[in-house]
């Protein structure tokens, strides 16, 4: 990463990520500016929850249909039926950490590693340690050692808590694409990356009512779009940064068109 007071900002300078931004805004208000919202954002937020850990358990393995998602309560029974479970707990505990993130992002980090884990075991909710192996099969990338996971975890966190003059997205596209290409912990990184993502644009303020869930646009563009934007990330080149800033941005439009189509759906009262 740059070595300037506000590494954050110069990615927002980057050919083609400022317009990323713009156009999603414009997505972001169209939702907020629904009739809908006035008067049932709640039922809005909901649905957007439910549809966020179903992408995101979709791009960990588990691609249910929303009605399967709908109709289960037993999320114990099968790896497919565990991912889905850690999705929709993740989803839930999001909204619960944002006060403490700006304050102790590592704090947060480790919570939802817990959550998604699900487990008492010594190595959830702590970074990996030399020698663990790392349960992410989706995701092949060369993976870092743990002296590096730790030094580059303490220079996010530095980042957050200093805060920045970036747009939102572009700090919810880096703490992303970090956490994947390190892979912190033993399990459940890409569940977490994707629930960080999420607190980063609820809490900045551009998603409020977490109504625009970038999961379902991630899920949407397919695995295949999604790691081939996460090997820009981790090249470090200007191209490659804003590749996966700009994947991140039609992540978050697309979740702003899902609700657009459940706000209507709504005033139709077809849901």
């Amino acid at each position: 990463m740059s070595t300037t007071a506000d590494p954050l900002a110069a990615l927002g300078a980057l050919p083609g990520v400022a317009e990323s931004v713009e156009s999603v805004r414009k997505a972001v208000d169209r939702v907020y500016g629904h009739r809908i919202m006035r008067r049932r954002s709640n039922a809005v937020t909901s649905e957007a929850a439910l549809r966020a850990a179903r992408g995101s358990a979709a791009l960990s393995g588990a691609d249910w249909a929303l009605e399967e998602v709908r109709r289960r309560t037993d999320f114990g029974t099968d790896d497919e039926a565990r991912v889905m479970g850690a999705a929709l707990r993740l989803t839930a505990e999001a909204g619960q950490l944002l006060s403490i993130w700006r304050q102790s992002p590592l704090r947060v980090l480790a919570r939802l590693h817990l959550v998604a884990a699900a487990s008492d075991e010594s190595r959830v909710g702590r970074p990996r340690q030399a020698g663990e192996a790392v349960d992410e099969p989706l995701i092949e990338l060369p993976l870092p050692d743990a002296r590096e996971v730790s030094g580059r975890l303490d220079g996010l966190a530095d980042l957050i808590i200093a805060g920045s003059s970036a747009p939102a997205l572009v700090t919810a596209a880096v703490v992303h694409g970090e956490l994947l290409a390190l892979r912190p912990f033993t399990s459940h990184n890409g569940l977490v990356a994707r629930a960080a993502e999420r607190i980063v644009l609820i809490g900045s303020g551009l998603d409020p009512k977490a109504v625009c869930p970038a999961e379902v646009g991630h899920a949407e563009q397919g695995r295949a779009e999604y790691l081939a934007a996460l090997e820009g990330y981790v090249s470090g080149t200007p191209e490659g940064m804003a590749a996966w800033i700009a994947h991140c941005g039609r992540a978050v439009e697309f979740g702003a068109r899902e609700s657009t189509a459940v706000c209507e759906a709504l005033q139709r009262g077809a849901a």
